[in-house]
């Protein structure tokens, strides 16, 4: 078939070129010369909290249920907040230490007034807030390679380090042959082999297509074949970046606006001939597995996620840890969330990711989940004063540096 193609290629080109060489030559176009377009200057997104910008918003009012579930989430999460940077710039370790000790006293029935009492509540630059839903899937697998079970899921390999690369970017990686800092092996080439040999398979999956929806998760459970069930938690990620193949077939118009839900992309790669394998090629990213036994998912704080209570999100916008409220157009996503975790594709200001737990209730919601609304950080008093203190300063440095 390429190759008809192609004499049809040429044959019209010759054909176009013999009709030129007895057409008489076009007059010169004459008038106006247009105008030139000037393209619009893109306004540098914010890196953090600090340069999106902080203000404080008023209390809203909490459900009893709402802030009983909330309060243990936060105490788990208080080690890391009193511990850990907070990149949005927001906050320090010891502005919380207060707040952890206090909710370590809290009585059962008094969650709801310490939460809206005794933070402030602020909202992180100006754009809507958007959110998504993840969830913990349940897919065949086995420990060892069986007929039937032969996709390998794998373990962090130890030459995925953090280096700087010839173009001064330093990120996950591995070390070549020259000692040179390359970028690791994307999906692609571990798919074809690339870690084969190396001892790191964790498990075997029974479907490549569930297996990478385990990976979009970060976690899951593998039914192995005598009933029992092994978690999978996350454990490291190939530092390729995140392409959410769902936008792909909208972009391309295979699935309508509003269609892409993971039902539907799942029936579509399965109806491919290679069984959405070129798909799932084109999201390089690849996610590195590790054995759980504790009582859930690990978050991004290493402490295990709650269902209906933990959400993922941008740790430059939302200190990891923090309460966050949400207020969006899927009722069931309303309320106090606390951010436990992150996600290669939640990024930027009032994005979230509401975690749902297990079940086919869950993989329900969370698969529909695309929720649009208003989101509120609770945060230390007096965060926000000296935030817009320190937005303040930084825009009297740069003026002053603009100067001639």
């Amino acid at each position: 078939m390429s190759h008809s193609y192609r004499l049809l290629a040429v044959t019209s080109a010759a054909l176009l070129s013999a009709a030129c060489a007895t057409r008489p030559a076009a007059p010169p176009i004459t008038g106006p010369t247009p105008p030139a377009v000037v393209p619009k200057p893109v306004s540098p997104k914010p890196a953090n909290a600090l340069a999106a910008g902080v203000t404080l918003a008023s209390p809203r009012t909490l459900t009893v249920e709402q802030a009983e579930r909330a309060l243990p989430a936060f105490r788990l999460s208080c080690p890391a907040l009193m511990r850990r940077t907070d990149p949005s710039g927001l906050t320090r370790g010891t502005d919380w230490q207060p707040l952890c000790a206090e909710a370590a006293a809290v009585q059962p029935g008094s969650a709801k007034n310490f939460f809206e009492t005794r933070f402030e509540w602020a909202r992180v630059g100006t754009d809507a807030a958007f959110a998504t839903g993840y969830y913990e899937p349940e897919i065949l697998g086995s420990r060892t390679p069986a007929p039937g079970f032969a996709v390998p899921i794998h373990r962090t390999p130890s030459d995925l380090v953090r280096c700087t690369r010839a173009d001064g970017q330093t990120g996950r990686g591995r070390i070549d042959e020259t000692g040179t800092c390359v970028l690791y092996y994307t999906r692609a080439d571990i798919e074809d082999g690339a870690l084969a040999n190396k001892g790191l398979e964790l498990a075997y999956a029974a479907d490549p297509i569930d297996l990478f929806f385990v990976e979009i998760q970060g976690s899951g459970r593998l039914k192995l074949p005598d009933g029992s069930v092994m978690r999978l938690g996350y454990d490291g990620q190939n530092g390729r970046d995140y392409i959410a193949i769902g936008k792909l077939l909208r972009e391309r118009g295979v699935l309508p606006p509003g269609g892409a839900n993971m039902e539907s992309i799942k029936a579509w790669m399965r109806a491919q001939p290679d069984g959405g394998r070129s798909l799932m090629r084109e999201n390089p990213s690849y996610i590195f597995f590790k054995e759980l036994t504790g009582p859930g998912p690990l978050g991004a704080l290493n402490v295990a996620v709650t269902p209906r209570t933990t959400v993922a999100a941008d740790p430059a916008f939302t200190p990891l840890g923090a309460p966050v409220w949400l207020d969006v157009d899927r009722p069931e996503a309303d309320g106090l969330w606390v951010a436990q975790d992150t996600g290669g594709a939640i990024k930027g200001a009032n994005r979230f990711d509401t975690f749902w737990g297990a079940g086919d209730y869950a993989q329900v919601t969370a698969g529909g989940m695309a929720a649009k609304g208003d989101a509120l950080l609770l945060l230390p008093r007096g965060t926000v004063e000296r935030a817009r203190a320190a937005q303040a300063a930084a825009t009297l440095a740069a003026n002053a540096q603009a100067q001639p």
